[in-house]
């Protein structure tokens, strides 16, 4: 008697949005794989790394609107690879980090299905490559803290009895999620001891072509506007280099405005010159 053999399901970080920062491993499971189920933040570059015979399906969520449940992923993992099939289940940034992966895998388990985790290039990590520093500096900063901007519920998952015990001077948080309320994130790390100075970057698109970066103090954080999503927020003593940085790039982009101003009028006076002495 012989049983039908079953699948395994690849739960696979796909990284911030680099397609060259995917793993040598994600990569190979992509050429292989049956099926693939990915997060809508997975670049389309990524994407079309699946063999030609994969099944692509996209079933991530932006802005709050959902293509599919959670319950619904979880079924066509589960029935995918009980028909034999090996699955990638590709997620943006690291599966482990807040991407819902604890509930995934306990669908796999009490189905008994085979899973792997592949990691991935979290957006934290792939940020702070792309602004150039250090998250730790064992000179001032000795700690990293993950924070979700919200709940699955919708629920903001940051209040300020939380941040009482998370805004110390040795410390970088990184907020992923942040929404646009930065003011109110502002007040709330102020209230709870930081400093006015804290430098705070938020990167938006990290790694992609698309990256923007935008640096303030903790104090002036409420001043960014026209972030575009997905995005994190970086704050702590760490940032000081990208927040100089940037403000060095803001400071030659004014000048350079300057300059293009007055092109117009030293043209103008040179003209004059020439007809003068003709």
């Amino acid at each position: 008697m012989t049983t039908e053999k079953r699948g395994t399901v690849y739960l696979v970080g796909a990284g911030p949005g680099d397609p060259e920062l995917l793993t040598l491993k994600a990569h190979a499971l992509l050429k292989s794989a049956d099926f693939v189920l990915h997060d809508d933040l997975v670049s389309p570059q990524i994407v079309a790394l699946a063999g030609p015979h994969a099944i692509t399906i996209n079933v991530g969520k932006r802005f709050g609107v959902k293509k599919i449940t959670q319950a619904e992923i979880n079924r066509l993992m589960v029935a995918s690879a009980e028909r034999g099939l090996n699955v990638v289940r590709l997620k943006s940034g690291d599966p482990a980090i807040l991407g819902r992966l604890a509930e995934e895998l306990d669908a796999l388990e009490a189905a008994r299905v085979a899973f792997e985790v592949v990691p991935g290039v979290t957006a934290s990590l792939g940020a702070a490559a792309a602004l150039g520093v250090s998250l730790t500096d064992r000179r001032k900063t000795s700690r990293i803290m993950i924070l979700s901007g919200h709940h699955a519920d919708g629920r903001e998952a940051i209040d300020e009895a939380d941040l009482a015990g998370l805004a110390r001077e040795d410390t970088t948080l990184l907020i992923y999620m942040p929404g646009r309320d930065f003011e109110k994130i502002s007040r709330q790390l102020l209230h709870a001891g930081l400093p006015p100075d804290t430098p705070s970057v938020v990167v938006s698109r990290a790694t992609t072509p698309n990256q923007r970066v935008f640096a303030a103090t903790l104090a002036d954080l409420a001043s960014l506007k026209g972030i575009e999503a997905p995005a994190i927020l970086l704050i702590g003593r760490a940032l000081a280099p990208a927040v100089m940085r940037a403000s060095r790039a803001e400071e030659l982009n004014l000048l350079v405005d300057e300059i293009a101003r007055e092109i117009p009028i030293a043209a103008a006076t040179t003209d004059a010159e020439r007809s003068f002495a003709s």
